[in-house]
């Protein structure tokens, strides 16, 4: 009866800071449709409050409805998702906004268990639609809300680990009120983005300071553990930017699964060949200048890469490209609707700002 009576306090507490502090403003809580909290829900993993909202402001102005999103080609669906990273978040949108439209009328299933049978969509996502779109009774564990249940009772251990992992999950499950889910969830979040923060936890205001085990021990910012760390690899790549007589810049497809799947990027050569060889056997044509620019990195979660961009002037447009969907012509002062890895869109910005960047002759 004490812990159960301990889980009401704690959900009270959420609430009446609600009330009074909470975000009730943030674009997707207007009209709080399941399409739109889902694709808030989805933008928000791994992504700042802040950075999303011009995001999902663009996102929904182009695809207001699932059935907009179903037709829409998916390089324009990756191309509003520039920037975003984690980009198999889009395809998945993409994907599952095509499945509600073809097996479920355009409109989110109501349970659970269909919910996260779609593709990118988690338990706490699904738990997130139902609360916040329909009023559900439904818990949710995101990274803020894992901050503050780890916190409050002292739960130790990397919450990527699976047993840590089931006891926020029965935490989240028993703090859950039967009323206003959606608000207490929203609360949630709010709580951990504002106050219970990963560096600065605000403990003098957040309305459960007084009784957080974590705040007790002096230990805030020591909940949830870390991950174990490991030894970040280094990858090198070279990107070949390849230019025509018209100023034009080639871009290749990248497969559908890896890194930047399904995005446009810069053709990349294997260390072990030239650029010069390159050339001559994927398209058959011979440069007429090379030139090297300076290495610079980009840290995925897993792993730094290390590009070398290699400028090459081609004469003439090489046959092979206009027989290849995969290939495509992209003018800096032109730009099509593609969707750009952040790191590629910073280098074709570089090489269009330079005095020299038409560089074919």
């Amino acid at each position: 009866m004490k812990a159960l009576t301990e889980q009401k306090d704690f959900a009270d507490r959420v609430l009446a800071w609600f009330d009074r502090h909470g975000r009730k403003d943030l674009p997707w809580q207007q009209d709080p449709s399941p399409y739109r909290v889902w694709i808030s829900e989805i933008m928000l993993q791994q992504t700042q409050v802040a950075v999303v909202i011009p995001y999902f402001e663009r996102f929904m102005a182009r695809f207001p409805t699932v059935i907009d999103l179903a037709e829409a080609a998916q390089d324009e669906v990756l191309h509003y998702w520039s920037g975003l990273g984690y980009y198999a978040r889009a395809r998945n949108l993409h994907c599952t906004a095509s499945i509600l439209v073809e097996d479920h009328g355009g409109e989110f299933p109501r349970t659970l268990e269909q919910i996260q049978a779609l593709a990118g969509i988690g338990r706490s996502t699904a738990g997130a639609i139902l609360s916040l779109a329909y009023g559900q009774r439904q818990p949710i564990l995101d990274g803020n809300v894992k901050r503050v249940l780890s916190r409050y009772w002292a739960v130790p251990g990397w919450a990527g680990r699976s047993d840590v992992l089931g006891r926020l999950w029965e935490l989240s499950e028993s703090c859950t009120p039967a009323k206003r889910t959606g608000d207490y969830n929203q609360a949630m979040m709010d709580l951990g983005a504002t106050l219970c923060t990963r560096t600065s936890p605000d403990c003098a205001r957040c309305p459960l300071g007084d009784c957080c085990r974590a705040h007790a021990e002096g230990e805030a910012t020591a909940y949830p553990h870390s991950k174990p760390r490991k030894t970040i690899p280094v990858r090198e790549t070279r990107m070949l930017i390849l230019c025509n007589a018209a100023g034009e810049i080639l871009l290749e497809r990248r497969p559908s699964t890896g890194i930047w799947g399904g995005l446009w990027s810069l053709p990349e050569c294997d260390t072990r060949d030239t650029p010069e060889d390159w050339c001559s056997s994927r398209i058959g044509s011979v440069p007429t200048r090379v030139e090297m620019l300076p290495i610079r990195r980009h840290t995925f979660s897993h792993f730094h890469l290390d590009i070398t961009p290699i400028c090459i002037s081609l004469k003439g447009d090489p046959t092979v490209i206009a027989d290849n969907d995969g290939l495509i012509w992209y003018h800096p002062k032109q730009p099509l609707s593609l969707g750009l890895a952040a790191p590629i869109t910073r280098i074709l910005r570089e090489i269009d700002g330079r005095d020299d960047h038409q560089l074919a002759v």
